[in-house]
């Protein structure tokens, strides 16, 4: 029992993880078919923005949470800013976006380098999440908990958005029939920019969680961008319900492969398992469902 609660937590740490980096990324990558290889780019951002800040506020625990807030801009600055310039003029060209973002993603990092130097630095875990909780008679890391936390937090916080607000509403309608809402008066360049800025500030958001799990570099984000988009293309592309189910899963299988093999193995494991079932269901778990005969 101890091995498989162990087992079973590693996982929903492990599908946390996934599902920060992967959030945002479904977001633009649902409503506006963009590859973001970039994304990445933006959680290494947040991740020294944690850097940064720490290093101007002495208080680890004041700088944490200060951080989630300037991480969160920062990386939706970045993503405007890539929106605005760059991505705007290559709508419906899914290719080009993915060389564009993969070489804006190249020169983010270089930059990175310039700024803050190639070597990996640390950022202080506050004390209030050194040690762990006991749980099932087995110690659970205080900073595995508050990056679970974040993420449900992030969940909601867009699923909430998404439902109740005027900005969702035109997020759905955007997503569901562009020319339509269009033709309703909705200005769809407009919430392609809110959306990206969005979705790029939780990019923001992970990369300051991801702090605590280690040391940060200019190379964070090229570790999680496969990974998300797998999460992203298993949940259904721009599901928000099934990115969730699809990061957890993932963790969980993952973590269940580790277990028995060595981690090189168990990621060839996972995108065997990721790769048959896309056979089977290739548009996800959960699939968009519209009134289109298209």
């Amino acid at each position: 029992m101890d091995a498989l609660f162990s087992q079973l937590f590693a996982g929903l740490s492990l599908g946390s993880v996934l599902l920060l980096a992967a959030l945002g990324l479904a977001l633009t990558f649902g409503q506006m078919g963009v590859i973001n290889m970039a994304h990445g780019e933006f959680m290494m951002a947040g991740a020294y923005t944690a850097y940064v800040v720490q290093s101007l506020i002495a208080d680890a625990g004041v700088s944490l949470l200060v951080s989630l807030v300037v991480g969160f801009l920062v990386g939706g600055l970045l993503g405007l800013v890539l929106e605005v310039t760059l991505v705007s003029r290559m709508y419906r060209r899914p290719l080009d976006t993915l060389l564009v973002t993969w070489g804006v993603a190249l020169v983010l990092q270089q930059a990175a380098r310039d700024i803050f130097g190639a070597p990996n630095v640390d950022v202080r875990a506050p004390a209030w999440l050194s040690g762990a909780v006991e749980l099932f008679g087995l110690g659970v890391p205080r900073t595995r908990l508050f990056i679970l936390l974040v993420a449900v937090v992030c969940v909601t916080a867009l699923a909430l958005v998404l439902k109740l607000t005027p900005l969702g509403r035109r997020i759905r309608a955007t997503v569901q029939n562009r020319d339509l809402a269009e033709t309703s008066g909705i200005s769809t360049r407009a919430t392609d920019r809110l959306t990206f800025f969005v979705g790029s500030g939780i990019a923001g958001v992970a990369g300051v969680a991801l702090t605590l799990l280690g040391s940060i570099g200019p190379t964070l984000g090229t570790a999680y961008i496969v990974d998300a988009f797998l999460v992203v293309v298993a949940g259904g592309i721009g599901q928000l319900k099934g990115t969730v189910i699809a990061a957890f899963s993932l963790g969980l299988l993952q973590a269940t492969f580790e277990y028995s093999t060595t981690a090189s193995i168990a990621k060839v494991l996972l995108f065997v398992v990721i790769v048959a079932f896309l056979q089977v269901r290739p548009q996800g778990l959960v699939s968009l469902r519209t009134r289109s005969l298209a």
